[in-house]
């Protein structure tokens, strides 16, 4: 699953970085006082709100029924002459054991299945990534506090002159797999995506990988989920879906553009690493 970076040279685009301070380019869908979860962009999210789904109704069940016995218990026995606890018979021991055992066995055997059911199928599939042609790979590299992001210019190569830098700004086409491999230039950052049920560490010296796909075009927000310094607040990007017509396009002119500015004596440019399979 992870590899550790081989440096190699490379090009910057001349993109912009966002402002991080600046509002969102594009609003989200729910608002900050929902008890929702962020909307759903991805392909495969639909997994994990089913889990989520899953996990919220055996909460407000077992609430409920424990709720319900503190009640039954305080209306019957309110008026009941003080014992001295004995801790019970043998009986009564095996029947909350028996319980205990089989709420357990049901909740958590349940989410531990649906779980396994996933990083089987999603998660830890990176056979899908690897096995289709139209995969986009992407290098991204966490520091404080932006995430600059690599992509293979026009040869399809990391660490040749036509690769295209950007900062907070990944740009990715809509229905198809993206495999991020993440590292980290000095503290530990996490990345993620709200709206794709994406987070992972970015560790330095470590290369980390997962993959996702965006269900349609739009924009959404990239953060930060470890607080990584005083302006951790700032470590914020978008990431925007566009189709594969105009993702090519895109990659294309910044692909040219990066050939253009490329300066081989510019040694901050020049990370990268050789890109492995698990």
């Amino acid at each position: 699953m992870a590899e550790s970076p081989a440096l190699s040279p490379s090009s910057v685009s001349d993109v912009a970085p966002p402002d991080a301070q600046a509002p969102l380019a594009v609003p989200p869908a729910r608002g900050a006082w929902s008890l929702a979860p962020p909307e759903n962009a991805s392909a495969t999210g639909d997994r994990i709100d089913a889990l989520l789904a899953t996990s919220h109704s055996f909460d407000l069940a077992l609430a409920a029924v424990m709720l319900g016995w503190l009640l039954l218990a305080v209306a019957r026995f309110r008026n009941a002459r003080k014992v001295a606890p004995d801790g019970g018979t043998r009986r009564s021991r095996a029947w909350v054991l028996g319980l205990a055992v089989c709420a357990f066995g049901v909740v958590d055997g349940t989410l531990f299945l649906g779980s396994q059911g996933y990083l089987d199928d999603v998660l830890w599939n990176f056979r899908v990534p690897m096995e289709d042609p139209r995969t986009v790979r992407i290098q991204l590299n966490a520091h404080q506090w932006s995430w600059e992001a690599r992509y293979a210019g026009a040869d399809g190569a990391f660490g040749t002159k036509d690769d295209v830098v950007t900062w907070n700004d990944l740009r990715v086409p809509a229905g198809v797999p993206v495999w991020v491999q993440l590292v980290s230039t000095d503290v530990v950052h996490g990345f993620t995506l709200p709206a794709f049920r994406v987070k992972l560490d970015a560790i330095p010296g470590r290369v980390n990988q997962t993959w996702f796909q965006a269900a349609r075009e739009g924009a959404w927000e990239v953060a930060c989920y470890q607080h990584c310094g005083t302006s951790h607040y700032r470590m914020r990007g978008m990431l925007t879906a566009l189709s594969p017509e105009a993702y090519a396009a895109w990659l294309r002119e910044a692909s040219l553009k990066a050939v253009q500015a490329y300066d081989p004596d510019d040694t901050a440019a020049h990370w990268g690493w050789v890109w492995r399979t698990p």
